[in-house]
């Protein structure tokens, strides 16, 4: 059995978490969903949450393409896997190079986890939805 795992903050829920999602799930046969809590994107996008964690966790456990869902309670991908032992780790195709996450790939490499990097659905994003939400209310969105 091949265990599949990617992770996000899924604030927003829009068709291009769907579209990672299935992609995600058609890599393996069980696919875990780590979705970051709301300490942890407080870290690195201090009051952009619009949708708080318990309720973004409800949202993705409901999708058919997961199977389990889980906290993730820091960015390190390499202790991820040591909690849950995952075969293949699904990151969106912004990670590639990226110093800090070329750490975690090394580590997950040594282990045999493939990585897959997934490219972005056009046109949309949670920041898109953010600006154009505020725009039409003239404010900032939270």
């Amino acid at each position: 059995m091949t265990t599949v795992y990617t992770c996000g903050t899924f604030d927003m829920f829009h068709v291009g978490h769907l579209n990672m999602l299935k992609a995600a799930k058609g890599l393996g046969d069980k696919l875990i969903v780590g979705v970051s809590t709301d300490e942890v994107v407080e870290e690195y996008k201090p009051g952009s949450l619009v949708v708080p964690y318990e309720q973004r966790l409800q949202i993705v456990s409901s999708i058919k393409y997961v199977d389990v869902c889980v906290a993730q309670t820091d960015r390190n991908k390499y202790k991820a896997w040591e909690r849950l032992r995952y075969d293949v780790l699904v990151v969106g195709d912004d990670w590639f190079g990226k110093p800090d996450f070329n750490e975690y790939q090394e580590k997950l490499d040594r282990q045999g986890v493939k990585v897959v990097y997934l490219p972005y659905t056009p046109s949309v994003s949670s920041s898109m939805i953010r600006n154009v939400l505020e725009k039409r209310g003239r404010g900032k969105l939270l």
